[in-house]
C-alpha cells in the first residue's frame, strides 16, 4: 500500500492535470482561478519534486512529455473520482425533490390530503405535486412519478398497480330537503349529475335492475372534483368512484344511495422511468404510498370484490 504521506501537493498536481489536459498554462490558470505565474511556479515544483520534466518548453511553447502524459491520466482517473465522490456526499445530504404528477381529482381529493404525512417522515424532500389529465413524458419532462387512472398499459416505465375502483350515486343528505330516493326507480325523478372524467350511468342501472336511458342535458362537469362538489351542495345526485369520494362520506356531507356498485374499468397505477425507480425519494415515497392505501382501504369501507383488486 503506497505511503499517502508521500503525495506530491495536491494544489501542485491539480494545477499540473489542468496544465495537461489545456496543454496551456493561461487557460489552466482561468480555469482554477490561479495566475499564470502560479501555475508554471506549481508545475515546476512538481518537475523537481518527481524528478523528470513533464512538459518540454519552446518559448511559450508548452509539450507535455511521455511520462507528464501517462501521469496526467491517472491523475485525471484519480481526481474524477474524488469529484463524484464528493458530488455523492452533497446530494445525500442536501434537500431532494420530488415530482409527482397525476389527475386533478385524485391529486386533491385523495393524494394531497395526506401528503403532509409523508414530509413529516422525510423532511429533506421537497414535493412538487402536479395535476393534470394529459400524458407525461417521463424521459423528456423532470417528473418523478406519475399515479395513472387507466388500463395499465404504459411502455418502457415501471408499472405497478395499486388500487381499482368502483362507484355508485351520492347525494348531499340535504338534497331536496333530506327526501332522497328510496329505490333506483325512482332516480328518473330526480337531478343527475355527469362529469367527463367518471363513469356513466348507464353500466350502474344495469346493475341496480333499472331501464333508465343515460341522462342528457345540464351541465356537464370537466372534473370529478367540481362534481363532488356540486353534489355536497346538494345540486344533484352524482355517481362517483370511491376513492375521491370517501372522505366526504366520511364526514357525512355525501350519503350513498343504495347497495349497489359497479367496478371502474381502470385502475390506479405506480408508473415511473426506469432510471427514477432507483431514486431514494421514490422508494421512499412508493413504500408511504403502498402503506396508505392499504390504511385507507381499512379504514373507508372498501369492498375488495367491488374494486377488483
Amino acid at each position: 500500500m503506497a505511503d499517502l504521506r508521500k503525495l506530491p501537493n495536491l494544489a501542485a498536481l491539480r494545477a499540473f492535470e489542468a496544465a495537461a489536459r489545456h496543454q496551456n498554462f493561461s487557460r489552466a490558470a482561468e480555469e482554477i482561478h490561479l495566475t499564470h505565474g502560479a501555475i508554471s511556479h506549481q508545475v515546476r515544483a512538481l518537475e523537481e519534486e518527481l524528478g523528470v520534466p513533464l512538459f518540454s518548453r519552446h518559448g511559450k511553447r508548452l509539450t507535455i512529455t511521455p511520462e507528464g502524459e501517462r501521469f496526467a491520466a491517472t491523475l485525471r482517473k484519480s481526481l474524477t473520482e474524488i469529484a463524484r465522490a464528493a458530488d455523492a456526499i452533497r446530494s445525500s445530504t442536501q434537500h431532494k425533490r420530488l415530482t409527482i404528477t397525476t389527475l386533478p381529482s385524485f391529486a386533491s381529493r385523495w393524494l394531497a390530503p395526506r401528503l403532509g404525512k409523508f414530509i413529516d417522515l422525510h423532511p429533506d424532500t421537497e414535493v412538487v405535486l402536479q395535476s393534470s389529465g394529459q400524458l407525461t413524458d417521463f424521459v423528456r419532462e423532470p417528473v418523478d412519478v406519475g399515479i395513472r387512472f387507466g388500463g395499465g398499459h404504459y411502455p418502457g416505465l415501471v408499472v405497478e398497480k395499486l388500487m381499482g375502483d368502483y362507484y355508485y350515486p351520492v347525494a348531499s343528505p340535504n338534497y331536496n330537503g333530506g327526501h332522497l330516493p328510496a329505490s333506483p326507480d325512482e332516480l328518473a325523478e330526480y337531478t343527475l349529475l355527469r362529469s367527463y372524467e367518471d363513469e356513466q350511468w348507464t353500466p350502474w342501472f344495469h346493475a341496480a335492475g333499472v331501464n333508465l336511458p343515460e341522462p342528457t342535458g345540464g351541465v356537464l362537469f370537466q372534473d370529478l372534483s367540481m362534481l363532488v362538489r356540486q353534489a355536497s351542495s346538494g345540486r344533484g345526485i352524482a355517481l362517483v368512484r370511491h376513492v375521491v369520494t370517501a372522505q366526504e362520506i366520511a364526514a357525512g356531507e355525501l350519503v350513498r344511495l343504495f347497495d349497489v356498485t359497479v367496478n371502474c374499468m381502470h385502475s390506479y397505477y405506480f408508473v415511473c422511468a426506469p432510471h427514477a425507480l432507483h431514486k431514494p425519494q421514490v422508494q421512499a415515497f412508493r413504500t408511504w404510498l403502498l402503506a396508505e392505501i392499504e390504511q385507507f382501504k381499512a379504514q373507508s369501507g372498501w369492498r375488495e370484490a367491488d374494486a377488483g383488486s
